[in-house]
């Protein structure tokens, strides 16, 4: 793999949008992600400016967005885990009852995938998320809805595993996201 996995940095909020857009375009994008293509657009570069502080390396540390970087510079794929815990609403699913991660946004463009850039992603995530102090992470979750295979066969693969907890799909409450976690070793 002839990528570098790094956190985003502040000012690279141009970067986050277009890979982020891209995501949203991706034929899996409704099964995939919460957020329409047309939302996306509707967002303004201040927003896109304020997503990205938040998640960069030099951010509050209650999320931080991962990147793989080929040698051109260009972005194969991108990662966000959310700190997550009892005292803080829930952006998704039930609220933890423990401190948790909870991973979010997870997209490899097609030319990347099966190059170990979704490996190198979840390495980092998990990595970043155990060695929090404050607060102390004891679980990593992520939620897969029903009808996305092949994302659930790589989070059982990375070592996810069902809990047994769903949610409807928001929009459409015939569907459901399941809940996949892996505890601390």
């Amino acid at each position: 793999m002839d990528y570098v996995i790094r956190p985003v940095r502040a000012g690279e909020w141009r970067s986050v949008k277009e890979l982020r857009l891209a995501a949203l375009q991706d034929p899996a994008a409704p099964v995939a992600f919460l957020e329409t293509y047309e939302q996306g657009l509707k967002r303004s570069d201040e927003a896109w400016r304020e997503r990205t502080v938040d998640a960069s390396e030099d951010g509050a540390g209650e999320v931080r967005q991962f990147v793989a970087e080929g040698p051109d510079g260009a972005w194969a794929g991108s990662v966000t885990v959310l700190v997550e815990g009892p005292d803080v609403e829930a952006r998704f699913g039930e609220v933890a009852s423990v401190n948790q991660g909870h991973l979010v946004g997870v997209f490899v463009r097609p030319e990347a995938r099966g190059s170990g850039v979704a490996d190198g992603l979840f390495r980092a995530a998990v990595e970043w998320a155990w060695s929090l102090e404050a607060p102390r992470l004891e679980r990593v979750r992520l939620y897969v809805h029903e009808d996305n295979p092949r994302a659930a066969a790589f989070y059982r693969r990375f070592g996810f595993v069902p809990t047994g907890e769903t949610v409807p799909m928001p929009g459409d409450p015939d569907a459901r996201e399941l809940e996949y976690a892996v505890a601390r070793p």
